[in-house]
């Protein structure tokens, strides 16, 4: 099995037990893709010790090509880089936990290593997530046009609030005067989405999600809308310019321009727990049902 490792760089407290992964891969004959980044600090963190137990088995590249698996260690944040990461090949991810939440990141170390080692990901099942596209007419981004959890249209820092006028399929939908507005998928309705009253939708639903950010009106509503949908955006405000943000990822844009948002033509695929649900992982991190502090 080819295997593809990518992770964060802040994890001090879970490095020995990274670096015990990738050698038991190594110890079991799989064919390692590891993020340089990624290899040169677990090098720096282990020592040479590692790097000589690996040496033989581990390729450091910038991007995989043809691995069976992908293993994203880190967090939610770590999970939306490595599905850069693989881009558009559909690699599944499982996502491995040693941040905080972990929406998309459930596996421990232990049980990372007891799929892909023991059970040869035999018994998982794939879930495939949606990506939002970005189109600019007659230009490009200045960052991977993709986003996983959402698109947010937003004004610059200290700036007045700006006016979104939002079109779905070229049918005027309405003016938003609000200090931004969040495109989500479903995978993003628990992150950005959330936090500004958006709903939660369940991962698979062929939606969008669009939420206004401190909107003018009370009667600005969040919205979901058949993800087949093209949405157009233009932006006007007393400032020339405003930003777009994918995933975290920022580019200041002049008001005027038209962004056009659909569906991308591939997704991400994510390798589930044994039981997975949904609903369980909601109660469970965001305390639905915890009885009251006494």
């Amino acid at each position: 099995m080819k295997v593809a490792l990518y992770g964060s760089r802040h994890q001090d407290s879970h490095v020995d037990d990274i670096a015990r992964l990738v050698v038991r891969l190594v110890e079991h004959g799989d064919s390692l893709v590891i993020h340089k980044k990624l290899y040169d600090y677990l090098v720096t963190n282990i020592g040479d010790n590692f790097a000589r137990a690996t040496a033989a088995a581990a390729v450091t590249v910038e991007q995989p090509a043809d691995a069976d698996v992908a293993l994203s260690i880190g967090g939610d944040g770590t999970f939306l880089r490595t599905a850069q990461w693989v881009a558009d090949s559909e690699i599944p991810i499982i996502g491995v936990n040693t941040g905080r939440l972990g929406f998309l990141a459930p596996f421990t170390v232990a049980q990372a290593a007891e799929a892909v080692i023991d059970k040869r990901l035999a018994g998982y099942k794939i879930q495939s997530r949606t990506l939002l596209r970005v189109d600019l007419p007659g230009g490009e981004l200045d960052t991977w046009p993709y986003a996983i959890n959402e698109v947010a249209v937003l004004k610059k820092d200290n700036a007045s609030m700006i006016t979104i006028a939002a079109s779905i399929d070229r049918a005027p939908l309405a003016d938003y005067l609000c200090d931004g507005l969040i495109v989500s998928t479903p995978t993003g309705s628990t992150g950005y989405n959330l936090s500004v009253g958006g709903p939660i939708v369940q991962p698979g639903s062929p939606s969008f999600i669009l939420s206004p950010v401190a909107a003018h009106s009370l009667t600005m509503r969040p919205l979901v809308v058949d993800d087949s949908s093209l949405l157009t955006l233009r932006v006007t405000s007393r400032t020339p310019s405003f930003r777009i943000s994918l995933d975290g990822r920022s580019v200041n844009l002049p008001c005027g321009t038209d962004i056009y948002l659909s569906r991308a033509p591939f997704v991400v695929n994510t390798i589930c727990l044994p039981g997975h649900n949904f609903f369980d992982t909601i109660r469970r991190k965001l305390l639905w049902g915890a009885s009251a502090i006494e």
